[in-house]
């Protein structure tokens, strides 16, 4: 039989762009579609716009370090529209790049949303077209929970487009997306209540980090409000009241509500159902939720229908930018490339870029005991105020954490909470991905004075 197409593509974000540009490479014929901007959740509503506001947000605490060296700063403002302004314009200039790049690799963009028809049937565009393979790489998109007064409440794709400076910000969620946009508007002077239904923000994370990057946070003016559930929201003259579940607590009232209680698999439409492509659920769980899906694949990234597959956070594996990229890749490899291989999902590096920065890479201390025993883990910690902090007077401190297999003195996990965490971590992930052991790290020479020596210098 013959196709329009070698492969096509259905998602231009990080692991779709990977996986066409590589195939392209070997040879394939390659179409990818895209119904939004090219570049994905980290390009256009994500990673990137994300961090430049992280970066804006931090001018504010270096105004205020900078006079304990004897700098004399003056009145600063923050002119707000700018700000949102340039932020747009780097993330269209990113996806204009992304786009001059597939058409250097030979790729076809097609600028419309894709689903399919049958095993081997695109419908886009309006038309209809045939491909030997097909990938899906959709990404995931934000979710709220089913609660009275939710239509009053944005998500993460709309916080990069607001007219104006909330005066206070109220965020429902204790997910990294939801630390962070803390973190970013207090930074930028808001008043910042946060949400949280359990004790403790970032669930999955190490407990030393969840407890250090709160403490943090409540240092930094953020009000977080733990162990409660939003019942509903209401419209009242002051803004957004939020009704809480423990009625004994006053409502919060803010003039913006965030809701950054997850994301899912973007499925809808994509006609699945069409081509029996398995679902699993996804790992998105709370109240007011209903079941979500996500496809499910083997190693290989293959779905139950062997010539379709999919990457990235439509299969809710490790939802990273990294990670689709490296997924998208393999497969092209794989398919095209005579080169059979699966992406390692093991010793991935992920950081949360909250005030105080967080990174973490490998086993968590409980992870570790629940493998090993408890006996069997050897903890090594640094808690201390970083030099740089020594004459501004702040009382931020940095951790630093080694989880060890007390057997073999293999280094299963390292954690950071503070300045240029994730920096740092990057270069602790290759040896903790390599099977380094503690020796290894006490052979190694610190640099000093530097944060990152106390990582090979902890006894």
């Amino acid at each position: 039989m013959t196709f329009d197409y070698d492969l096509f593509v259905i998602g231009a974000g990080s692991g779709g762009l990977a996986a066409s540009k590589r195939a392209a490479s070997y040879g394939a014929k390659v179409a990818i579609a895209e119904e939004s901007l090219v570049g994905g959740t980290c390009v256009v509503r994500g990673c990137i716009p994300k961090k430049l506001m992280v970066y804006g947000s931090r001018f504010p605490s270096l105004f205020h370090d900078a006079a304990g060296y004897g700098w004399q700063v003056g009145k600063t403002s923050l002119d707000w529209q700018h700000f949102i302004t340039v932020i747009d314009n780097e993330v269209n200039r990113l996806s204009q790049l992304h786009i001059n790049f597939l058409a250097k690799a030979g790729v076809e963009l097609i600028p419309s949303r894709a689903a399919l028809v049958d095993p081997h049937t695109i419908e886009v565009d309006g038309r209809k077209v045939t491909a030997e393979k097909i990938l899906i790489a959709v990404g995931g998109r934000p979710i709220k929970p089913d609660i009275p007064g939710m239509e009053h409440v944005i998500t993460s794709n709309e916080m990069f487009h607001l007219p104006e400076k909330p005066k206070h910000i109220a965020i429902i969620g204790a997910g990294y997306i939801g630390v962070e946009f803390a973190c970013i508007m207090r930074g930028l002077g808001c008043e910042v209540t946060q949400i949280i239904r359990k004790d403790l923000i970032l669930r999955g994370f190490d407990r030393d980090i969840r407890n250090e990057i709160q403490q943090g946070m409540i240092h930094h003016g953020i009000h977080v409000i733990a162990d409660n559930v939003v019942a509903a929201i209401d419209r009242v003259p002051e803004g957004l009241k939020l009704t809480l579940s423990d009625q004994d607590r006053e409502p919060v009232v803010a003039d913006v509500v965030l809701a950054a209680t997850g994301r899912t698999p973007y499925v809808e439409g994509l006609g699945l159902e069409n081509v029996g492509i398995d679902l699993v659920p996804s790992s998105l769980e709370g109240p007011g939720y209903s079941t979500t899906s996500a496809i499910a694949v083997n190693e290989f990234s293959q779905t139950s229908q062997p010539h379709i597959f999919a990457v990235g956070d439509c299969t809710d594996r490790i939802n990273l930018t990294p990670v689709a990229i490296g997924e998208g890749r393999a497969f092209a490899d794989t398919e095209y490339g005579n080169l059979r291989r699966a992406f390692n999902h093991e010793t991935v590096a992920s950081a949360v870029f909250s005030s105080p920065e967080a990174a973490t890479v490998g086993m968590t201390e409980d992870d570790a005991i629940a493998q090993l025993s408890e006996d069997g883990v050897k903890i090594y910690r640094a808690r201390f105020r970083p030099l740089f902090h020594s004459l501004t007077g702040a009382a931020d401190k940095t951790l630093m954490k080694l989880v060890v297999d007390a057997q073999t003195e293999r280094v299963l996990g390292a954690h950071m909470v503070g300045e240029y965490s994730a920096e740092i971590i990057q270069g602790v992930a290759i040896a903790v991905t390599m099977g380094a052991t503690k020796k290894d790290f006490d052979a190694t020479v610190g640099i000093h004075p530097s944060t990152a020596e106390e990582f090979v210098t902890m006894r």
